[in-house]
């Protein structure tokens, strides 16, 4: 489950009037655009207990903690239709990610003993997105967000050998996910700016 914040930056040929400026008027008459995205990121894992683990394994509990990470990479977007309201995106990135697990577990003596696993992940995404644009109002616009991603996890060991005294977790190398989202976008005299706070699972 990973929260994602994305800021990217259009730049484009400027238009402006001296009163009331409208930036980018021809900026909807264009079918592609392209652009840069800068984004952070925090994500963990959606944990289905297993029954029995204390008798099984020892385990007590086993909980998430959420951890910050980044992403960088090329927006590419194509109008649909007439109406600049439907818009497709594709934003190819690399994203860095870490997720850590908290376990508590019996040994053998009854004791009580804590540990922490900390997962790493560098993710080549692929997402490409339905967005639906408000009209501009001025210099201002809003827009709603759906999806999906693959990626594939270049950090993944689901290949490597286990080692049972000292064990680490496997992920799977390729996964996809679908994403919901929602932003506003800022039409400035040299560039556009938008901000979108995204939910992937």
């Amino acid at each position: 489950m990973r929260w994602i914040l994305l800021v990217f930056l259009i730049p484009i040929t400027a238009y402006a009037q001296r009163q009331k400026p409208k930036n980018f008027q021809d900026f909807d008459d264009k079918r592609y655009y392209f652009g840069f995205m800068l984004g952070g990121n925090t994500s963990n894992f959606t944990l289905f207990e297993e029954p029995d683990m204390l008798k099984k394994w020892g385990v007590q509990s086993l909980t998430n903690e959420w951890v910050t990470g980044g992403q960088v990479g090329p927006v590419v977007s194509m109008r649909l239709g007439k109406k600049p309201i439907f818009r497709l995106r594709f934003v190819p990135s690399y994203s860095f990610q870490e997720r850590i697990l908290n376990y508590t577990f019996v040994d053998d003596k009854s004791n009580t003993i804590e540990n922490q696993e900390r997962i790493h992940s560098s993710f080549f995404d692929f997402p490409l997105m339905l967005q639906m644009r408000t009209l501009r109002v001025n210099n201002f616009a809003s827009y709603f967000l759906i999806g999906g991603q693959y990626s594939i996890d270049m950090q993944s060991q689901v290949n490597a050998a286990q080692n049972f005294t000292d064990p680490f977790i496997k992920l799977n190398r390729f996964d996809y996910s679908g994403q919901l989202g929602v932003g506003v976008e800022f039409f400035y005299p040299f560039y556009k700016l938008g901000i979108e706070v995204k939910y992937q699972h």
